[in-house]
């Protein structure tokens, strides 16, 4: 790689970081293309050389963040071949650690949910891809395990994870909750054959 290419790649690298944080601290709409330029050490004609517009920006973030998400996805079952076993230690990683973020992709995504709510906008449907994508996953997951309806189990073990981060966010919690864990081994249980 040449030392032109290097720098395009810090400054993609730099405005991808900055505006990360800048939309997770402030939301979407609240932060304008002079505020990501600039905090990125960078101009808009560099910004706009790398994205062609803010929606383009964000979709490589979502994209970016939805890469980690997985990676995370597949280390918490990582070595598990029991599928039931796996949505088990799913939920135990998920609650355990990863949607107590603010940062987290899930908060992310709800974030995108509330300023970008037409299923039209490049946004929603950058966000919109990854959400189905996890019930698919957990789908699969759910018919490997056996389990009784698995497309509406997969739904609401979904449903789940998504209400305990919107509530981690608004009300706080230091650890995860034992009963939220338990639900959703409940649910599970609820749908062996």
């Amino acid at each position: 790689m040449n030392k032109t290419s290097d720098k395009k790649s810090a400054a993609r690298e730099q405005l991808l970081n900055t505006a990360s944080q800048l939309f997770f601290s402030n939301g979407f709409h609240s932060i304008g293309v002079d505020r990501i330029a600039s905090e990125s050490g960078v101009t808009k004609m560099t910004m706009y050389k790398h994205f062609p517009s803010k929606d383009h920006l964000i979709v490589e973030i979502l994209e970016r963040s939805s890469e980690m998400y997985w990676e995370w996805f597949e280390s918490a079952i990582q070595g598990i071949t029991e599928p039931e076993q796996q949505l088990e230690a799913l939920f135990k990683s998920i609650f355990g650690q990863h949607s107590l973020s603010p940062q987290s992709s899930f908060c992310l995504y709800q974030a995108v949910a509330v300023e970008y709510p037409s299923p039209d906008h490049m946004v929603n449907q950058a966000a919109s891809r990854h959400k189905k994508s996890v019930v698919s996953r957990l789908e699969v997951i759910c018919e490997q395990a056996r389990l009784l309806s698995p497309v509406s189990l997969a739904r609401q073990l979904f449903v789940l994870m998504e209400g305990f981060c919107m509530t981690a966010r608004l009300i706080g919690t230091d650890s995860p909750p034992a009963d939220i864990v338990q639900a959703a081994t409940v649910l599970i249980q609820s749908h062996h054959k």
